[in-house]
């Protein structure tokens, strides 16, 4: 499964909103897109086109939020609050682009997405639905009586040089007790539980 941002139609969208391309430019695009789609899904490749859409209003939540938010900020650009003043051009050039590319062998599937959490479970589950599977014959689940810890493979005579003799980054957080996993018990490695190490 090999999955592609909205980057292939950028041509349909941003770059003809924007002006970084001619008209005659957007139609080749028109042309060429739904015969290409074709020769892949002739080719034996399952083409799966997802448009996730929101409202005006969330598009104006989303951006304040990361104008305001430092941790989100990094995903904001110009051109981003340049798209804000082209709303209509946008969905203008968003609806021409899903009508001349949409084809019975490769259609657009619109997933309403104002609730991100619940349009990348509904996403995933109709994404799941389209892909033909059959139950895949599994070995028994395995159990401690089925494996055995070989022994730790040593080269006679070889003397590797301490850690400390290296550039190491030093300590400057440790886990929360909280974070800690359960120990092994001695048996399980044939040495002491194991710890985390703690800052100095």
């Amino acid at each position: 499964m090999v999955l592609f941002d909205r980057s292939w139609y950028n041509r349909a969208g941003v770059e003809r909103v924007m002006g970084f391309c001619s008209e005659d430019e957007v139609e080749e695009f028109f042309r060429s897109v739904p015969e290409f789609e074709r020769m892949l899904v002739r080719s034996g490749f399952q083409l799966v086109k997802y448009w996730f859409s929101i409202t005006d209003d969330e598009q104006h939540l989303r951006f304040l939020s990361r104008i305001h938010d430092p941790l989100k900020q990094w995903k904001l650009s110009p051109m981003d609050l340049e798209s804000r003043r082209r709303w209509d051009a946008y969905t203008k050039a968003k609806e021409s682009m899903l009508e001349r590319t949409h084809i019975d062998e490769a259609p657009w599937w619109v997933v309403q997405a104002v609730d991100k959490k619940m349009a990348r479970l509904n996403c995933i589950h109709h994404l799941l639905q389209q892909m033909p599977c059959a139950e895949i014959p599994r070995p028994p689940a395995a159990t401690s009586a089925n494996w055995t810890m070989p022994s730790c493979g040593r080269w006679p005579g070889c003397i590797w040089p301490a850690c400390s003799a290296r550039a190491g980054v030093p300590f400057r957080s440790s886990r929360p007790s909280s974070w800690l996993p359960p120990s092994l018990p001695s048996s399980a490695a044939g040495r002491p539980p194991r710890r985390w190490p703690t800052a100095a």
